[in-house]
C-alpha cells in the first residue's frame, strides 16, 4: 500500500524539521509526495534559502510561503502584515489554495498549544490550519482556490508529559515554558531514528537559527547520542476528519 501524501504547515522555518522532519523524510523515502507551507517570513530572506535547503534534506518540495511577518521579527517581512495580525479569511483562503492544489491525503501541523514553547505564531498556525482544512473540501468556501479536496487525517505534532524530562534540562536554563500533554492522548508515537541524520542535518540547516543560540543552536551544541534522545521520536495526536474513503490515512503505517 503506497504511503500517504502529506502536507505539512509549520509557523516558521526551522519549525518543520524540529517537529516533524523524521516523519517528513520516512514519507519521501517511501515515495511519497510532501511539502511543506510556512506562513511566516519573505521568500527573498536568509531564512527562505535555509528553509529550502532544509526541505531538500528532508526529500519535500521547494518551499510554500505565505508571506507574512514574524509576530516578534517585523524585518522578517517588511511589507507585510503579522501573521497573527492578517485578515483570518485571507490567511485561511491561501493556505486552502495550497492544501487544493497539492491534494495532499494527510496534512500535520502545530498542536493547540503551539508546541513547547507555545509561540504565538505557533496557536496561530494551529488555529488557521484547523480552519483551512474544513475549508478546502467545502466547494462554496473560497471558490477561487482550486477545486474542492479533503484531506483524510489532519496530525498535531505535539510532546507528551513523559518526554518533559528529555527536554526539559536543557530548555530549563533557558526559563522557556514547556508545554506538554497527557501520554494518553497520544495517537501516533512515532521511531524516526532511521532519519535522524536527515533530520538533524536538515535543523542545522537553519544556519541563522543555528548561530543566534535558538532551538537549532542548542540542537548543534549536543553530543550524538543526547541529539538521538531528544529528536529519534516524533508524537502526534491525530484530529479525525470527514472520511473521503482514501486508501491510506495512518501516519506510521
Amino acid at each position: 500500500m503506497p504511503t500517504p501524501s502529506l502536507l505539512a504547515v509549520f509557523a516558521h522555518p526551522d519549525d518543520e524539521s524540529l517537529s516533524a522532519g523524521g516523519v517528513l523524510a520516512r514519507h519521501a523515502s517511501s515515495g511519497a509526495r510532501t511539502a511543506v507551507v510556512t506562513p511566516t517570513w519573505a521568500a527573498d530572506t536568509q531564512r527562505a534559502a535555509e528553509l529550502a535547503e532544509a526541505l531538500q534534506i528532508l526529500g519535500a518540495e521547494a518551499p510554500r510561503m505565505l508571506g507574512y511577518a514574524d509576530a516578534r521579527v517585523p524585518q522578517s517581512a517588511p511589507d507585510r502584515a503579522r501573521f497573527r495580525d492578517a485578515p483570518l479569511d485571507e490567511a485561511v483562503g491561501h493556505l486552502v489554495a495550497h492544501i487544493r492544489e497539492f491534494r495532499p491525503e494527510i496534512m500535520v501541523t502545530h498542536d493547540a498549544y503551539g508546541g513547547l514553547t507555545g509561540h504565538e505564531d505557533h496557536v496561530h498556525t494551529h488555529r488557521v490550519t484547523l480552519l483551512a482544512v474544513q475549508a478546502a473540501g467545502l466547494e462554496r468556501l473560497y471558490p477561487d482556490a482550486g477545486e474542492p479536496w479533503q484531506p483524510s487525517a489532519l496530525y498535531l505534532a505535539t510532546h507528551p508529559h513523559s518526554a518533559i524530562p528529555v527536554w526539559g534540562g536543557h530548555l530549563a536554563p533557558t526559563g522557556k515554558a514547556m508545554r506538554s500533554v497527557p501520554d494518553e492522548w497520544i495517537t501516533a508515537t512515532v521511531d524516526v531514528s532511521p532519519w535522524l541524520e536527515q533530520k538533524i542535518a536538515a535543523v542545522l540547516a537553519h544556519r541563522t537559527e543555528v548561530e543566534r543560540g535558538a532551538a537549532p543552536g542548542l540542537i548543534a551544541s549536543l553530543s550524538a547520542s543526547e541529539q538521538e534522545r531528544m529528536l529519534s521520536t516524533e508524537w502526534y495526536i491525530r484530529h479525525n476528519l470527514v472520511s473521503t474513503g482514501a486508501s491510506q490515512t495512518e501516519l506510521t503505517a
